[in-house]
């Protein structure tokens, strides 16, 4: 049990980076596209704010992962064991390909996977809202999905406004935009780590209270600095792949599309974790960037067929990550 317990706390470590390959480069891929920041110094940005995220704003989204599966103690290892792997292997194979794929996606039919698997549907908790019940499976993957569209619908609005503002402005502007980007970027590091690495935390509760650490679901802070450094990792080692798809193959942005896309993102990205719903920030930056396209009327230049390739990708994370937790879940059985 002990060792099997010991694999699964660094499968979660594991999924948080490979959340970093995906989500946490989009905090600072405009900013990098735009030329507002090189690497390195983004990189150090969305280090420190990923870290302040989880540990100023709460755990409303931790609290919401860790009530997803209801199983016995004896079966949360393997059914956790199993539904991070899933993740893991789905986002390995989608950063690969360079597709900003969902790893809430991913991390949520790992669980619902595994966990049918073990215990059946009953060790779901599909839920609604409201009556102090958790949220569960249907509520968080509404807010999934409606997310997206108020990110590209926030992109859409405040680009237009921008245009309308700076329309006589010269390229004298480029340089206070470029470092209002930092404050924007900054937000949306903050932003993702509250809510991303909340994720981590909520599956490290998890197994903390099935294993007998703590007594509830109230996880220590180490786990949240961990989980969030894990991210920040994620993004030095792989998420290149990923920035380059947002700032440059779906729309290419000037330095007020960037602006638009961070600050627009960030508020939906905030607005969701102060109300405990766990969000895919590749989702939701992905669709602002195509927000700025369509609201400079730029509807040629927005790269249509990366966004069916990305749309193809968040269909299929959830069953595929289903179908790999239940195969995992095997080897994890006998583990545990």
């Amino acid at each position: 049990m002990d060792a099997a317990f010991v694999l699964a706390v660094v499968a979660t470590l594991a999924f948080a980076v490979t959340n970093g390959f995906h989500d946490a480069a989009n905090a600072i891929a405009t900013l990098v596209a735009t030329r507002g920041a090189r690497p390195g110094a983004a990189l150090a940005l969305a280090a420190v704010f990923n870290v302040l995220g989880p540990l100023l704003l709460g755990a409303a989204v931790a609290n919401t992962i860790a009530t997803i599966i209801d199983v016995t103690a004896a079966q949360t290892v393997p059914v956790v064991g199993a539904a991070l792997t899933a993740g893991v292997a789905w986002n390995v194979v989608t950063w690969w390909r360079g597709l900003p794929s969902s790893s809430s996606h991913a991390l949520v039919g790992g669980l619902v996977g595994a966990g049918v698997a073990e215990a059946g549907t009953g060790a779901i908790n599909w839920g609604g809202v409201g009556g102090g019940r958790p949220v569960g499976v249907i509520g968080v993957l509404v807010g999934l999905a409606i997310s997206p569209v108020l990110g590209l619908g926030a992109a859409w609005a405040i680009e237009l406004g921008a245009r309308r503002g700076l329309h006589r402005a010269t390229a004298r502007v480029n340089s206070p935009v470029l470092r209002a980007q930092w404050l924007t970027s900054a937000w949306l590091a903050f932003s993702h780590g509250a809510n991303d690495a909340q994720k981590s935390v909520g599956i490290m509760a998890v197994l903390l209270l099935a294993r007998g650490t703590t007594q509830s679901l109230s996880a220590p802070v180490w786990t949240k600095v961990a989980c969030a450094a894990a991210l920040t990792v994620g993004t030095a080692l792989g998420g290149w792949r990923i920035v380059r798809t947002i700032g440059r193959r779906i729309f290419r942005i000037r330095p007020v599309d960037g602006l638009v896309s961070q600050a627009s993102s960030a508020a939906v990205i905030l607005s969701a974790s102060l109300l405990g719903a766990p969000t895919s920030t590749t989702q939701v930056v992905a669709s602002s960037v195509v927000g700025v396209g369509v609201g400079r009327r730029r509807y040629r230049h927005v790269g249509w067929v990366v966004v069916r390739d990305m749309l193809l990708a968040w269909v299929t994370t959830i069953p595929a990550a289903a179908l790999f937790a239940a195969l995992f879940l095997v080897p994890w059985r006998w583990l545990a």
